[in-house]
């Protein structure tokens, strides 16, 4: 590996090693911008609109996610 890639690498183990709540704040931010991205473009929203769509469901995915990688860590 090369001292780039060793880097994204090392920064990817530390996210992922990190807690619970950071990971899920992480995951839901990727989320609402993909949800909000898919909605622009399928649908031909503003960017507002479809911010607002797009903000329910990764939000609700956002908390399961937390939750479930809190127990996974328990339970490991």
């Amino acid at each position: 590996m090369t001292e780039f890639t060793t880097g994204i690498h090392n920064a990817c183990m530390t996210i992922l090693k990190s807690s619970s709540f950071t990971l899920a704040l992480i995951y839901t931010f990727g989320h609402i911008v993909i949800s909000m991205t898919v909605i622009y473009f399928m649908t031909g929203a503003t960017l507002f609109e479809a911010g607002i769509v797009a903000l329910v469901e990764p939000a609700i995915n956002g908390v399961w996610f937390y939750i479930l990688h809190s127990l996974w860590r328990k339970l490991k």
